[in-house]
Order: structure tokens, then C-alpha cells, then sequence
């Protein structure tokens, strides 16, 4: 057996700078900003963008920041209407993409910087023929001054490729946004069956309040939302159900309650977005999902709604996209597991519920006996 020095983990797809990226290459660099501004002034009202390009004067140096002259190695200066960071540390890729985590859209001048998928310009004033290794996975080729395609260039275009031309603005607009609606994540569900039901004293997720365990129930209101659904269990749970048609994600996070089953969904599964929802709502209905699903926002970090008491968001009725996974760790490595304290520091979309009696954990016998004696 060939022995494996790390752990098998699956990856998120990410380029050099991040999820959804576009280089923008093949003509002078002046032509580049042109198009990204226009670009994000076009957009910037769909998506967060963010611009990646290289200072091609060079004039600034750490001497002018004052801070950097004496020695320090990181300034961060507060502009009021924006803020700034100055660093004499480049970052490298894996602090790059941390940066980057809650951008939409990365534009980036790809004379300088490679990127996941490139927007080809085809311009006599600038040769590509010397970058090909950059061009990996076109998207879009754009002429400027020309009609026709170069010879060296032909065979790293496929047929489906669309081609525009430069003036065409509103063309290459209305094809970025096709392009970014494409890159929204998939939705999965997960039902978190996992915890240990101390309080219930017998496992809440076999618990049967409409006729089948509760779990199953759940997996059901689920089905019309999302594309996959999982069963989040603990390591007996993944025993007794390994025979079954549920697909598991099995605890990898151990103790960390809901946290840990969320951080063990994406650690299966990075590029999904996850409609988590705990077992011990009995009370939930399909209403609630559909006002969620329709209410997601996928620039944020998560979509979720306002709890009972309308003064928090609530953890376990909600989306958590891809860019939920690294913050979730920060959170962690910061000695926090509370996945309510993730929504309430990040940047969310927060819903009215339709009906927030419907968010009522049932996790005690009493709580269960008082809802079982509620008028029907």
C-alpha cells in the first residue's frame, strides 16, 4: 500500500486569487483598465468586484508611507470613506485567496497575474504569442483593430468560444454576467441529525411528529430546494445508516456541535452552498424554506432570518455559502463555535420569517410533551 503522507481532502476550486476570476489579457495595459472599469461600473450593483493589477510606474515606495520608512511592516489608515492597507510583506497564494474569500468577481489584468479563466483581446498593438501557457481555459475573445484571429492563436480557441469586439461593450457586460450568474454555487441540504440528545435522552432525529422520524421529514421539505441532500451524523448514526439510500456527512469536526457539522459538510463538499436545518424543529414548514431559498443572496456570507425574538439570526434554518467555510475556521481558530456568532460578525442577508414559532426547538421531553398537547 502506498503510503500517504496528508490526509485526503477535497478542494475547493479556486484560481490564483480566488472563486470567480477573469483575466483580461492581449492588449496594452491602459485598454485592460479601460474595460474592467467599465466592467465594474456596469455590475458593481450585482456583484462585489475586486481589481487586481500591477503599479506600472513604481513611484511609490515604502519611504512614502511614513509608518513603513520607520520600520513598521503592515499599516492600516482609515481614509473614512474607504480603508488601506500598506504592507511590506507580499502576500503569498494562500493569504491571496483568504483576501479575496468575499469577492463575486475578481478582474485582473492578466498581463501581469494569471487567472482561472482568461477574456482574450486580440490586438496587433500587443503579441500574445510569448504568454500561451497563460491561456488555460478561455472564455471570451475580443478584437480591437483586427477582424481575424492570428494563426498562433487559433488552436487555443475552441469553436464554442464567443467572440466580440472591443466597441461592443454592452455585448461583453451582458456575456460577464452571464458568466458570473453561472458561477453561483449549487444548493445542498443538510438535516443535522448528529448531536448527542442528552437533554431528549433518546436520539431527536428518530423522533416521529408526522408520521415518519423526523429526520426523514426534514429530508423531504428539502427535496423541492436543493440539489443534493445529506444527512449530517455522528459516527454511530453513520453506522446504522451506512446501508441506507441517505447520503451522510459523517462528523469530522468533533465536539463542536452544529458547527462541526457544517464545517464537516463543506470540508466533504467546499464548492456547495449548504441549506442547513436542524432535526428538532417539528414546526418547520416548507413555507419558511421557499421564503429562504427565494430570499438567498449569494454574495453574502449566508441568507438567514431573524429569530423569535427578531434581535438575532438564526443558525439552523439557513444558507451558508462557499465564503462561510474559511470564515467559519477563522471563527474557530479564534476559540469560537457558535455558528449564530459567524452570522452576527459577517455580512448576511437577513430575512422576516413567515412565522417564527416555527424556529421552536423541540430538545426535551417537556418541550415535546408541551407541544404534543398544543391544540391541533
Amino acid at each position: 500500500m502506498k503510503h500517504e503522507k496528508h490526509a485526503k481532502m477535497t478542494r475547493p476550486q479556486l484560481g490564483t486569487f480566488g472563486r470567480t476570476e477573469l483575466a483580461i489579457l492581449g492588449t496594452p495595459c491602459g485598454n485592460i483598465k479601460k474595460l474592467a472599469y467599465s466592467l465594474t461600473a456596469a455590475l458593481h450593483d450585482s456583484y462585489r468586484i475586486a481589481y487586481v493589477d500591477a503599479d506600472h510606474k513604481g513611484e511609490e515606495t515604502p519611504e512614502h508611507v511614513p509608518a513603513l520608512a520607520a520600520g513598521a511592516t503592515l499599516v492600516f489608515t482609515d481614509k473614512i470613506s474607504f480603508q488601506r492597507f500598506d504592507s511590506v510583506l507580499p502576500l503569498n497564494d494562500f493569504q491571496q485567496k483568504r483576501f479575496f474569500n468575499d469577492y463575486d468577481l475578481i478582474l485582473v489584468n492578466g498581463n501581469h497575474f494569471g487567472a482561472k479563466t482568461q477574456i482574450v483581446v486580440v490586438d496587433p498593438a500587443k503579441s500574445l504569442e510569448k504568454k500561451l501557457d497563460r491561456l488555460t481555459n478561455i472564455g471570451l475573445v475580443i478584437l480591437k483593430d483586427t477582424d481575424a484571429i492570428p494563426d498562433y492563436l487559433q488552436n487555443q480557441i475552441l469553436a464554442s468560444v464567443p467572440v466580440l469586439q472591443y466597441e461592443d461593450t454592452e455585448k461583453i457586460i451582458d456575456w460577464v454576467r452571464q458568466y458570473g450568474q453561472a458561477q453561483i454555487p449549487p444548493l445542498y441540504g443538510l438535516v443535522l441529525t448528529g448531536g448527542k440528545s442528552t437533554r431528549m435522552g433518546r436520539d431527536k432525529s428518530q423522533l416521529d411528529y408526522h408520521g415518519k422520524p423526523q429526520r426523514e421529514h426534514v429530508y423531504e421539505l428539502l427535496t423541492p430546494f436543493c440539489e443534493e441532500i445529506y444527512l449530517s451524523v455522528n459516527a454511530a448514526q453513520a453506522l446504522e445508516l451506512g446501508g441506507s439510500s441517505f447520503q451522510l456527512v459523517e462528523d469530522s469536526f468533533l465536539g463542536l456541535g452544529p458547527l462541526g457539522g457544517i464545517l464537516s459538510a463543506f470540508r466533504q463538499q467546499p464548492d456547495a452552498a449548504w441549506l442547513v436545518v436542524a432535526c428538532d424543529l417539528p414546526l418547520l414548514t416548507e413555507k419558511s424554506l421557499k421564503t429562504l431559498v427565494e430570499g438567498r443572496n449569494p454574495s453574502k456570507t449566508a441568507t438567514a432570518f431573524y429569530d423569535g425574538d427578531h434581535r438575532f439570526p438564526e443558525p439552523l434554518v439557513s444558507i451558508w455559502e462557499p465564503r462561510a467555510y474559511p470564515t467559519m475556521l477563522q471563527f474557530l481558530a479564534m476559540g469560537y463555535s457558535c455558528p449564530r456568532k459567524v452570522l452576527i460578525n459577517s455580512e448576511i442577508e437577513l430575512l422576516e420569517s413567515p412565522d417564527t414559532r416555527e424556529f421552536m426547538n423541540v430538545n426535551d421531553p417537556v418541550a415535546k410533551a408541551a407541544l404534543e398537547n398544543q391544540p391541533k
